[in-house]
């Protein structure tokens, strides 16, 4: 999948805000490059009745985990590192790099052994193509084909579907009339001026995002008409109705809370995103546990799931870790102690 930056932190007046910005600048390169030292994770835990696996098969590995910046990502990373732990790994928090490369990247060079990613990101994003796989078991299996020459395996995926979606607001809902992507593009054809898109940056100009998507629909949305922004921006001035239209991620958890309506991708434009264990396969040698520790949290997650869980954290302002490690004990894949 795809990324929803976070605001970078404002510089202070003067000259201090010259080194602060560098030292931005630098960390965000570093974390690019899935350079940044991570940080020990210390839960106590241990496998739980539904763990799938007999005693403790990672004792003795050191494991890194890593994740993009946007709050899925996190949640996955720290239930992945969790269920290491309770396996009896040492596990190494390389979670929330920025951007989609920077993660991608740790995981192909080996600073990272880990991640949860997303099929439709590979295929299109790391891969290269351009036309995605309708049926998204069918597309896994290609991702994860074409990726072993890249040195990372991809573990069997989940029915969590992150994908691309277009919502609105129940104002808007109600005045435009319009119920998929399909209207939308009608609606941009006979009032342009009514169709305006709150975006983030990275949607605005990617093959499987706006530039796509306008190609496929034939849709005409003057370039003024379209704002860029963070993503957690773009639900807010979604729900406020700056935008008409707002991208969305189909597991949001602020999609239900803000009672945002989400158009159908009628023609099946946007690929499948879903999220799979993205491992480096000299790690996976060396560990193969790692496919028996992760396959029953992986079956487990779904849009359901997702949306709860980034619920609790952008709505209810809970700590990523704590939300995953809860939902491992309640699902009883972890215990502690």
């Amino acid at each position: 999948m795809r990324d929803h930056p976070r605001p970078a932190p404002r510089g202070r007046p003067g000259r201090r805000r010259g080194a602060r910005s560098f030292m931005v600048l630098l960390a965000t390169l570093l974390s690019a490059c899935g350079l940044v030292s991570g940080s020990a994770m210390s839960d106590n835990v241990r496998p739980g009745p539904k763990a799938g696996y007999p005693g403790r098969p990672l004792t003795g590995a050191q494991l890194t985990v890593t994740s993009k910046e946007f709050t899925e990502q996190i949640v996955l990373g720290q239930m992945m590192g969790i269920v290491f732990e309770a396996a009896g790994a040492k596990v190494i928090d390389k979670t929330s790099i920025q951007g989609s490369i920077g993660a991608r990247e740790a995981v192909k060079s080996g600073t990272a052994d880990a991640a949860y990613e997303y099929t439709g990101t590979g295929w299109i994003t790391y891969l290269g193509h351009t036309k995605p796989i309708v049926d998204p078991h069918e597309q896994w299996k290609a991702v994860r084909d074409e990726d072993r020459k890249n040195g990372i395996v991809w573990l069997p995926a989940s029915k969590l579907n992150n994908t691309y979606a277009l919502a609105l607001n129940s104002a808007n809902f109600k005045k435009l009339a319009v119920r998929d992507l399909s209207d939308v593009a009608a609606l941009s054809r006979k009032k342009p001026s009514a169709v305006t898109m709150c975006v983030e940056n990275e949607f605005a100009t990617r093959n499987d995002g706006l530039p796509g998507m306008a190609r496929a629909y034939g849709m005409k949305v003057p370039s003024a008409n379209v704002r860029k922004m963070t993503g957690g921006v773009v639900y807010t001035e979604t729900e406020n109705g700056t935008c008409a239209f707002g991208e969305v991620f189909t597991t949001d958890g602020r999609i239900k809370a803000m009672h945002l309506h989400v158009l159908a991708d009628d023609k099946h434009f946007f690929p499948n995103y879903n999220v799979a264990p993205e491992i480096n396969a000299k790690a996976l040698k060396k560990y193969p546990a790692i496919a028996e520790v992760l396959a029953p949290v992986t079956k487990a997650l779904n849009n359901t799931v997702a949306q709860e869980l980034n619920r609790k954290v952008d709505v209810d302002g809970e700590d990523p870790h704590e939300v995953a490690k809860n939902w491992l004990i309640q699902e009883g894949f972890i215990k502690e102690g």
